[in-house]
């Protein structure tokens, strides 16, 4: 077991992230959907590309995803938005049974915590070959279409899942979604390749990876 899970004795519930989390940035599962995004918004709004990107990624600042500024400032169908962009190509996913071992070896739940809806992501965690890993899936559906980090949206996933914050240790690769997990008392674990550079004092634990982390 990796010293850095011997070292959290008290964390009974692991709670993962999704995309960019389970899986690496390089899968570009991400870039694929964030492109599709970027042809939403065109369309949506009449914007030339590199002015839709921006405007993408301002409601993704402020308001915790795209979509959600979507809802906020235009007519749209949610579900219809969700179906279009994560009609991507999965052939950058390739189960690691290393890291699926890994987090099975771990000592209590887990659960995965994402901003994406359902079907994103049992569709993920089937290519992966992680479905069976997890005791359930907290989505955007299950959100009410409030994503992270709102903290209503946090405190819905901890009274659906019966989950307490100091017992909890959250994985996840946006250091903004880990600010509310640290105020709830969560033990808050940024991933990726600029984890190791980030200085956020609501972050306790900084790794390349999920792997690096579990594998250490």
């Amino acid at each position: 077991m990796s010293p850095h899970v011997q070292n959290l004795p008290h964390v009974s519930t692991w709670l993962f992230d999704l995309d960019n989390t389970l899986y690496p940035p390089e899968a570009e599962v991400m870039a694929l959907v964030e492109g599709r995004m970027t042809d939403f918004v065109m369309r949506q709004t009449g914007l030339p590309r590199e002015e839709a990107r921006t405007l993408q990624k301002k409601y993704l600042y402020e308001h915790g995803t795209t979509l959600a500024g979507l809802m906020a400032y235009h007519d749209i169908d949610p579900f219809a938005f969700m179906n279009e962009v994560h009609d991507v190509s999965l052939d950058g996913l390739v189960p690691d049974a290393t890291l699926n071992a890994a987090i099975t070896a771990l000592p209590g739940r887990k659960l995965v915590f994402t901003n994406g809806d359902e079907q994103h992501a049992y569709r993920i965690l089937d290519k992966l070959e992680m479905t069976p890993l997890f005791e359930d899936v907290f989505h955007l559906g299950h959100a009410d279409l409030i994503p992270k980090p709102n903290l209503i949206t946090f405190h819905r996933m901890m009274q659906k899942h019966a989950v307490t914050g100091p017992e909890t240790a959250f994985f996840e690769d946006s250091p903004k979604n880990l600010k509310p997990a640290h105020e709830l008392g969560m033990t808050t674990i940024l991933v990726g390749p600029h984890a190791e550079a980030n200085a956020d004092a609501f972050v306790h634990i900084r790794a390349a990876s999920l792997k690096a982390f579990l594998e250490e």
